[in-house]
């Protein structure tokens, strides 16, 4: 039995929807106090009335945004043990249509944002004597690719070459720093790609399955847990398996 997070605080960002909230949700279920930002006011009035989790409208591609998410944190619960850098968008764009526009708006968010998110909360995950660092990467980029997404797999690269040296940067406060690296996730993003898109990509995971948004919050949940302390600079793919066939006719049949 893994000792509960039951009273640390956790903040998540992007956490209105998605992966984010999956993660938001498995922590508020374990008893954590879970604060959750982002940039829709609504949907975060949701995500408060069903999930009872405190939320800060904020967009982390500021620096100040991230400040302030990370003092509202402070201030309703104490402290930051737990980070989840989870915020992040992915457009759909070729390479040879690809504005400096599109490349700067996925970078500011999904690079720039998880820097900026991390560095806001060190001086809370210092105090807190066990802090977490949990960054939400993929699959795409690190270890696949997929067209359209050159400038989302490279920010999402770029992640993990700022985790290793964070992780050795602040392991003298005791912080860690990992990354969930999901595969393909049931969330409204996938739905927004069709059925077509769902079809192929459920055929080419060996478990024949989408994963869940659970899937990735329970995998954050063991990287916040007192027995995980000694792991950090590690990525931890949560995939069903989708990156270990060579090709198709490696699966078995149904």
């Amino acid at each position: 039995m893994f000792t509960s997070v039951e009273g640390l605080s956790v903040l998540v960002t992007g956490g209105s929807k998605g992966i984010g909230r999956g993660i938001a949700r498995v922590f508020a279920r374990a008893g954590a106090n879970v604060t959750i930002t982002g940039r829709d006011e609504e949907a975060l009035a949701r995500c408060a009335a069903e999930l009872g989790v405190a939320t800060v409208v904020a967009d982390v591609a500021r620096p100040e945004d991230c400040r302030r998410a990370a003092q509202a944190a402070i201030d309703r619960f104490g402290g930051i043990d737990v980070l989840c850098a989870n915020a992040g968008i992915f457009p759909e764009a070729r390479l040879a249509d690809l504005t400096e526009s599109d490349v700067d708006t996925v970078f500011a968010t999904n690079v720039k944002g998880t820097i900026f998110s991390v560095q806001a909360c060190i001086p809370a995950l210092t105090a807190s004597g066990r802090g977490r660092v949990i960054l939400t990467s993929s699959i795409t980029g690190p270890i696949t690719g997929f067209p359209g997404w050159t400038h989302y797999g490279a920010s999402k690269a770029a992640q993990l070459g700022f985790l290793r040296t964070a992780a050795i940067e602040l392991s003298p406060q005791q912080i860690t720093v990992n990354a969930v690296l999901p595969g393909n996730i049931s969330t409204e993003g996938i739905d927004a790609l069709g059925p077509e898109y769902r079809a192929a990509m459920e055929a080419s995971i060996p478990l024949g399955r989408m994963g869940d948004v659970a899937d990735i919050g329970n995998a954050c949940l063991f990287l916040a847990t007192v027995e995980a302390g000694y792991i950090t600079g590690q990525t931890l793919v949560v995939d069903g398996g989708q990156v270990l066939p060579e090709s198709m006719s490696a699966l078995p049949n149904p």
